[in-house]
């Protein structure tokens, strides 16, 4: 079973929730891709929908947009996500996660994208 945590942000305040899933709610992230969008009810969030911005998995490696699959692997990269030069020039062979959702990954990165209400209140009723 997938269990992983989802870090929901809402561009309207600024706050950032977050969100324990587990199985069937944590299935419906499976699969999915970086700028997919999903249903905010898998996290509580009936009414919202969500968009996946980015993660990481169980080591903490980032998922990078322009890697297919879900599986890993070594870029050289001169920035961008999972590597940040301190010189110009400088570059790195890094090890990234792909862009879509597998059972390595532990925590997601979402969106609010559409949707009426409030999110905190919404949330304190799930604690």
């Amino acid at each position: 079973m997938a269990e992983f945590t989802v870090a929901v942000s809402d561009p309207d305040t600024g706050e950032t929730h977050q969100i324990d899933v587990t199985d069937q709610d944590a299935n419906r992230f499976v699969g999915r891709e970086i700028g997919d969008e999903v249903e905010g009810g898998a996290v509580g969030l009936d009414g919202f929908t969500l968009e996946i911005t980015g993660g990481s998995d169980d080591a903490g490696r980032p998922m990078r947009g322009d890697v297919r699959g879900a599986e890993l692997s070594e870029l050289l990269l001169e920035g961008g996500t999972g590597y940040e030069p301190t010189r110009d020039g400088e570059r790195k062979r890094v090890t990234v996660r792909g862009r879509e959702v597998g059972d390595a990954t532990r925590q997601i990165n979402a969106q609010i994208v559409a949707g009426d209400g409030d999110v905190a209140d919404l949330l304190a009723d799930e604690e």
